[in-house]
């Protein structure tokens, strides 16, 4: 099966301003979350996957589809999920819906009927026949999850999906966004919301400044990122400092007692080891040893991640894991 997504040092510069740098990838079909702050370049990669913008640099295919070389037809796989606010508000969510199906080729008494079962999907049968006006902003989202999907595409680009909602708008967004994978659609969720893309993707995309950070399974991230707590007591500053000493990335916090160990990938066994040589060495208790993943959040703070665009452990620009 060919590969989502695919590119080879994708560059977009908009004068002296790098949008995209460098970017070389190859995901897996699937969930997968594409990760960063504001301006790290997520809209940006929509924008060239979509044909709409030409890349300064590189090649990029999107479902075996090389987009320089054929825009539309790599563009008649995708639907797309736009962040802001842009859908007609005198129109009702099944006029929106199925006009944008026919766009994207569907016959009218076909765009018609896949315009009243995605917008049963997602939610909004019975609202189907009323001004997008009066939606809320949730509402609202899900009519543009569902035109993203009405034609039945391969490939879903879902920009901020669960922008200006609230705790329970962003649960049930999430969870239609994951049923998405039962119809044979896949996705690419652009967010800056870390959790986001933990609790649905099986694969993640980190970009900060244009320029991948990484790219591989979200478990094996987790796991990467990984720390152990050591609990020795009031002997916790001497645990520390013996094990940063061994180059161990180590805080000791001598009121609980107990040192956090960073693990970083492959490590874990090479720091069990340390512990238990220097517990040794100086003839410390060990009240309790325990790991703890780390959330998305940590992986991206922590200081195996680095901003010049590789990982601590991982190779640099354009790994995949």
């Amino acid at each position: 099966m060919t590969s989502l997504l695919r590119a080879e040092g994708l560059t977009k510069r908009y004068g002296p301003v790098t949008a995209v740098d460098g970017l070389t990838l190859d995901v897996p079909r699937g969930l997968v979350g594409l990760v960063g702050a504001n301006g790290a370049g997520k809209t940006t990669l929509f924008r060239l996957l979509l044909g709409l913008t030409r890349p300064t640099e590189g090649p990029v295919e999107v479902c075996g589809r090389p987009v320089a070389a054929d825009p539309v037809g790599a563009r008649s796989r995708l639907g797309y999920m736009p962040e802001h606010d842009c859908l007609p508000l005198d129109q009702t969510a099944a006029d929106v819906v199925a006009s944008l199906g026919e766009l994207s080729g569907l016959p009218a008494r076909a765009a018609r009927q896949r315009a009243s079962e995605v917008l049963d999907l997602v939610g909004l049968d019975e609202a189907r026949f009323r001004a997008v006006g009066g939606f809320s902003t949730g509402m609202r989202q899900r009519v543009k999850l569902a035109q993203a999907i009405v034609a039945d595409p391969e490939l879903a680009l879902l920009d901020e999906p669960t922008a200006g909602l609230d705790p329970t708008g962003r649960e049930e967004m999430l969870t239609l966004v994951a049923r998405l994978a039962g119809f044979g659609i896949s996705v690419v969720l652009a967010t800056h919301l870390l959790d986001d893309v933990a609790s649905v993707c099986d694969y993640v995309v980190m970009l900060d400044g244009g320029r991948l950070v990484m790219a591989g399974p979200t478990e094996s991230l987790l796991e990467r990122t990984g720390n152990l707590t050591v609990e020795v007591g009031e002997s916790a500053p001497a645990l520390g400092e013996a094990l940063a000493a061994r180059g161990l990335a180590v805080t000791a916090d001598g009121l609980l007692g107990v040192v956090d160990v960073e693990v970083g990938d492959g490590a874990l066994d090479a720091a069990l080891d340390s512990i238990r040589d220097v517990l040794t060495e100086l003839d410390l208790p060990l009240h309790r040893l325990s790991t703890r993943s780390a959330s998305l959040d940590d992986a991206f703070l922590s200081p195996g991640f680095r901003r010049d665009g590789s990982v601590r452990g991982l190779p640099g620009n354009g790994a995949t894991a």
